[in-house]
């Protein structure tokens, strides 16, 4: 049980790093987060195919999961947009965010009433955002991405929900990251008149950052969070992976010294922001308690 809530807590940490790479990879987000995709989906390809777990899950399905991977692929453009733009605090500050957009698009998309409760935790963290928009006016489109970003990763496990009770982790996450891939050939060129990049070819540093990116922080983070998964719940896995950013804010201020930056106004938005997650998660903790605690009918 320890070693699982280790390579758990490990794999979150990976998690916050990334952030820190799309500081140190030079490339344009777009470009980027293609080869990040590219990478990951070649290493799982040919582990699930070496390990005999490759399948085909049919023309209609993959479909559908390569729009999923699309949808992740144009998260993770936006989240490196807007630490392009802003900074790494700023941006995974933004990714709060997700809270709110989930509270209001999960009941739509589901079919489920919407609770209120949920949409007034999220709204506290939007009102920590806007507090950092009007603060910081110098980051309005990095916090443009940023707000962006956390749009699309709301949509993201609602739409994998139903994907994961046919298919493995692991397959579903090859064919997202392949998915990924082609939405990005398609869609990166057009991007790129909007965003032009500097250069197209990544330089060594590049090379390198990009594999410790998609090899340890991709691949090697998510069979980390697998095998956690054999010893923990998957409510303690999500719960704890609330986390990330604040990982990422720490090595943010430790390798970058970002807080020499970042005025009240960052540190205030971040406390309500804080605030928010900490009601969240006392508030679904609770809830789980007392379902466990209901009589047998």
């Amino acid at each position: 049980m320890k070693k699982a809530f280790l390579d758990l807590h490990l794999a979150i940490l990976l998690a916050g790093f990334t952030a820190i790479l799309g500081k140190l990879i030079q490339l344009n987000e777009g470009i980027l987060v293609w080869y990040r995709m590219m990478l990951s989906a070649v290493t799982l390809g040919v582990i699930l195919y070496f390990s005999g777990e490759l399948i085909y899950p049919g023309f209609k399905n993959m479909v559908k999961i390569f729009a999923v991977g699309g949808v992740l692929a144009m998260h993770w453009v936006s989240f490196y947009g807007s630490i392009k733009y802003s900074n790494v605090s700023v941006s995974v500050t933004c990714l709060s965010a997700i809270g709110f957009f989930t509270s209001l698009f999960e009941p739509l998309i589901m079919g489920r009433r919407l609770d209120y409760k949920e949409v007034l935790l999220g709204s506290l963290s939007i009102l920590g955002v806007y507090l950092i928009f009007n603060f910081y006016p110098q980051y309005k489109t990095g916090i443009a991405f940023g707000i962006t970003s956390a749009l699309l990763a709301s949509f993201f496990p609602i739409f994998n929900k139903n994907l994961l009770d046919r298919y493995s982790a692991k397959t579903l996450t090859f064919y997202e990251m392949a998915g990924g891939v082609v939405t990005l050939t398609l869609l990166v060129p057009l991007y790129l008149r909007f965003f032009p990049a500097a250069y197209y070819l990544p330089t060594f540093s590049d090379w390198m950052w990009l594999l410790i990116l998609a090899w340890v922080c991709t691949v090697f983070a998510f069979i980390l969070s697998l095998n956690s998964l054999i010893h923990i719940s998957a409510f303690t896995v999500n719960l704890s992976y609330n986390l990330e950013p604040i990982y990422s804010l720490i090595l943010a201020f430790l390798i970058f010294k970002e807080q020499k930056f970042l005025g009240p106004g960052f540190y205030l938005g971040l406390g309500l922001i804080l605030l928010a997650i900490t009601l969240q998660m006392r508030r679904v903790w609770v809830q789980r308690n007392s379902q466990k605690n209901l009589p047998p009918v």
